[in-house]
């Protein structure tokens, strides 16, 4: 149990809490700003500053294309597409058969669709596998009573977030880890396999390969989540025996943020349209617009015009540029290192310095970087100036980087660091006002509907560890209390990878404590908690 509980503690407490009880902040690194923001009295406004209009501070994007901070930015031929489809109509269904064969004739596979995100693509899909192109069956998803085919094959190497687009169709998810289990696992209810792209699909004993070769031989459709992968031609998991392959729109294709792409075979995408709107049923959620998908189509035309060695070079010289600059602060060193593989195809700069010797740690530098202005985002950030070594750091992705961001951020990173500090040592924590071992009951009250947990707590002096009971299940917890302010985490990862995170920050006063709740990217809420009364 140790050892998850130190997991939990570097997570949300940093390495200083296992050197040294409560000396530990919670700064929510990506979540709200407190970048001032000054709500503009005259409303939205075209132009730079159509953001800053209605209050919110834009940023500069050295964390890659993560859908949290919008992805990438289109190209201006994607802009221009998007704004002339805008200006017709247009029928839908004749639009989009003649966008699938317009991708063909690009990616080389059979058939194409423009879906609103990869997500979508991959619900569609698991519906065509599912239901194929019969209407009575596709008026009933996600109730698959009485379907013939309900059941999808997941290696487990391949379970993570995104794998709740399958399961949105309603489907039964087998887990398999070895061919035998794959074999075994095939049957006259599978109506699919599904591959999360990268290193983890191609780990023994289950390779891509591996998997493709024995769907292909039972005739079972295999489709790859290759979201924020390059698009290869000819495909790379098309050639290597996949039948449906989806994209982003997104991210590397510079598309409409909410759209993707689902390529492969025909009949299959073709019963995958007919599973999206603005055909009804379930589908009908996930709308694609004209405007959307003639600019993901141009995004894919451009693709294959762009110069990627080009772009490639211009990403090192941001880099190279970004790194001069902060290596004229002493201390620091810089490391570059280049683009790899398919997925997330971005040169990185490595940042890094003694945290004892500058006062400053990756994880405040990244704060600072994210709640002051110029406001940048990192791929990373971390470390602490008790660790052993000092080594601490920061990471920046050049993918999405826009020309002169390398000066601006390059300077700032710079300025930062080479700001004199005063050497700061480690409070004390205060005598605890009371003794919080035992089960207490926890009434979470969200911004919509409540709910009660329970914490099993054991304290040693200001530690604190146990267990927090969910509505589910129950997770390892850790923190401390230092006088009356209590701070507490446990993390839960689910089977197919979400990751459910609790930051309990408090006050406690005898028998009762209360405060705020932190949960990531599923935003805040208010605790109140009462020591459990046992009843003989």
């Amino acid at each position: 149990m140790f050892n998850s509980l130190r997991k939990v503690a570097r997570r949300y407490f940093g390495q200083e809490l296992l050197g040294r009880v409560g000396a530990m902040s919670l700064p929510t690194l990506f979540g709200a700003s407190s970048v001032a923001m000054a709500q503009s009295n005259s409303g939205l406004r075209l132009g730079t500053d159509i953001y800053r209009s209605i209050g919110i501070t834009p940023l500069i994007n050295c964390r890659g294309t993560l859908t949290i901070v919008g992805g990438s930015l289109m190209l201006q031929e994607v802009r221009e597409a998007y704004d002339a489809a805008s200006r017709q109509y247009v029928h839908i269904d004749e639009m989009m058969d003649s966008i699938g064969k317009r991708l063909a004739t690009l990616t080389g596979a059979e058939y194409g669709m423009v879906s609103s995100g990869c997500s979508a693509a991959i619900a569609h899909a698991t519906a065509a596998c599912v239901a194929g192109s019969n209407p009575d069956l596709h008026v009933r998803i996600p109730n698959l009573e009485g379907f013939a085919k309900d059941e999808v094959i997941i290696p487990k190497r391949s379970r993570n977030v995104y794998d709740a687009a399958v399961r949105s169709i309603g489907v039964r998810i087998i887990e398999v880890s070895t061919p035998e289990e794959l074999e075994a696992a095939i049957g006259p209810r599978t109506a699919m396999i599904y591959i999360y792209a990268g290193p983890q699909a191609e780990a023994e004993p289950l390779p891509f390969p591996t998997v493709t070769r024995i769907a292909n031989q039972k005739k079972v459709p295999v489709m790859v989540d290759a979201a924020a992968e390059l698009l290869t031609v000819p495909n790379v998991h098309l050639e290597r025996g996949a039948t449906l392959v989806g994209y982003s729109g997104g991210k590397v294709l510079r598309g409409p943020q909410a759209c993707g792409i689902l390529i492969g075979r025909k009949d299959l995408i073709q019963a995958a349209w007919m599973h999206s709107a603005p055909h009804h049923g379930y589908g009908r959620s996930m709308k694609i617009g004209k405007e959307e998908a003639m600019a993901m189509l141009m995004a894919v035309e451009m693709w294959f015009k762009r110069d990627h060695k080009a772009e490639m070079r211009q990403y090192l010289s941001w880099l190279d540029d970004l790194s001069a600059r902060v290596k004229k602060v002493d201390g620091v060193n810089t490391t570059i290192r280049e683009a790899s593989g398919l997925s997330n195809h971005t040169p990185n700069l490595y940042i890094r310095w003694d945290a004892n010797k500058l006062g400053i740690t990756g994880e405040e530098l990244t704060k600072i970087l994210y709640t002051t202005e110029p406001r940048v985002a990192l791929a990373g950030g971390g470390g602490n100036r008790n660790a052993p070594s000092g080594e601490t750091g920061i990471q920046i992705a050049a993918f999405m980087m826009q020309p002169g961001d390398s000066k601006i951020v390059g300077d700032r990173v710079a300025q930062i660091l080479g700001e004199k500090r005063p050497t700061r040592s480690v409070p004390a924590l205060a005598p605890p006002v009371t003794n919080l071992s035992g089960k207490w009951e926890v009434k979470i009250q969200f911004t919509c509907g409540s709910t009660t947990h329970y914490l099993h707590l054991k304290q040693d002096q200001n530690r604190i560890e146990g267990t927090h009971q969910g509505d589910f299940v129950s997770r390892d917890l850790i923190g401390t209390i230092d006088g009356k302010q209590v701070r507490f985490a446990s993390s839960y990862n689910e089977s197919h990878g979400d990751n459910l995170s609790f930051r309990f920050t408090g006050n406690a006063d005898g028998d009762s404590m209360s405060g705020d709740l932190d949960m990531g990217e599923y935003m805040n809420a208010k605790w109140t908690a009462t020591r459990y009364a046992f009843r003989g």
